[in-house]
């Protein structure tokens, strides 16, 4: 029985827009094979999943914010496949939303493999030494933890949204899959800036 990752339960999720613990019991049950597990949430699911890997994402809007003292403004871009997503009052209200959350919580990085190796890896060493003391067969678990609570902090997808009230303590990722799931096209936070002056 192949092992499954946390990778691979990703890319499926990202391809179907199926929850992830769904996604996770798909590969289990087809042992790892992407396209049966594909199949067996669709038979679960019906029309509400459909295989969007190969659909391209060309399509989409820019927006911005401008915090009230003028002095913190973010610029983000979030793609879809179709103009008539892109001008949707969800899909606006979305990209909206996500850029008053970058001028917020100032992550740095949008993805986990955007962190550059060096990064990544001094933060590991520092979080290994600090498990340094616990028992030998926990402490890259430990380590583990560490990291992916760093990348929550410092990652716009990990990031749970700062209105967390009103987004039910969701992720940046998690609103972005809801969103897909909703439209039935890839949805996609292209790339964002954060401006502070002076900075």
């Amino acid at each position: 029985m192949p092992e499954i990752s946390a990778a691979d339960v990703k890319a499926l999720r990202d391809r179907t827009g199926a929850g992830m613990m769904d996604c996770k019991r798909a590969l289990t049950e087809s042992g790892g094979d992407v396209e049966k597990a594909i199949e067996i949430l669709r038979k679960k699911a019906g029309k509400r999943i459909e295989d969007r890997g190969e659909r391209v994402a060309s399509e989409g809007t820019v927006q911005t914010y401008v915090h009230h003292n003028g002095k913190i403004g973010v610029l983000v871009e979030v793609d879809c496949e179709t103009d008539f997503v892109a001008r949707n009052a969800d899909f606006v209200s979305f990209a909206k939303d996500v850029a008053a959350h970058i001028a917020a919580a100032g992550p740095r990085w949008l993805t986990p493999d955007d962190v550059p190796a060096l990064e990544r890896d001094r933060e590991l060493a520092i979080f290994e030494q600090e498990a340094a003391d616990k028992p030998a067969e926990i402490r890259d678990k430990i380590a583990a933890g560490k990291l992916a609570k760093w990348f929550s902090e410092v990652v716009l997808l990990e990031q749970v949204h700062v209105n967390a009230d009103k987004h039910e303590g969701k992720t940046i990722r998690e609103l972005q899959h809801e969103l897909a799931a909703k439209t039935g096209e890839n949805v996609f936070i292209r790339r964002f800036e954060r401006f502070i002056v002076g900075d």
